[in-house]
């Protein structure tokens, strides 16, 4: 019984830590964010350069792995996802056509596109962090999946999706003999 109550002691603090309103926890909670946001943005991007363009439609072949994403429709998707939550919690449409599916615009095909598109895409974002506040945290808006969403899931969404996503761009990058955050090898010579 003791321990029970320690354990919903600690719950109902770090309840009030999160939840309560405070107007000094506004810019925390923004700047909280934002940091984690730029942190992957700077792990993302870097690896989306240093990938070689003639490697961007690339997709496990092997065993299991049909239909997966290229690393292209990683990228795309990773940048879509971000626009729809960033545009929910702004309660607008995105900025730039998206496409029908979650995988992006089908225009966007050269590996600079991606680049542009995935920018694009992390601007937006930063943009939609820098409105929350401990006061509209917790307010919900439509979701782009169907459901209500609270505010705060555009501050988290954005980095945890990403990171999902990271992940599978960092196996593909390593099937092809690119580490991420190394310098890209250089390009087959065209005959």
């Amino acid at each position: 019984m003791v321990l029970m109550q320690k354990s919903m002691s600690k719950t109902l603090l770090l309840a009030a830590v999160v939840l309560i309103p405070l107007p000094a926890f506004g810019d925390a909670l923004t700047d909280y964010y934002d940091n984690q946001l730029k942190m992957v943005e700077g792990d993302v991007t870097r690896l989306a350069s240093t990938m070689p363009a003639d490697k961007y439609d690339f997709a496990p072949s092997q065993g299991n792995f049909k239909g997966v994403r290229t690393f292209s429709q990683q990228v795309k998707h990773l940048a879509t996802i971000l626009y729809q939550v960033s545009a929910a919690n702004l309660g607008q449409k995105p900025p730039v056509d998206i496409g029908t599916g979650d995988n992006g615009p089908n225009s966007v095909k050269t590996k600079e596109q991606v680049l542009a598109y995935l920018k694009g895409a992390f601007e937006f974002t930063h943009k939609s962090i820098a409105t929350l506040n401990a006061k509209n945290q917790l307010e919900r808006v439509k979701g782009p999946f169907g459901d209500d969403m609270p505010r705060l899931d555009a501050g988290s969404m954005p980095a945890w999706h990403s990171l999902d996503h990271y992940g599978q761009m960092v196996v593909y990058a390593r099937m092809n003999g690119v580490a991420p955050g190394q310098p890209a090898p250089p390009s087959p010579a065209k005959k």
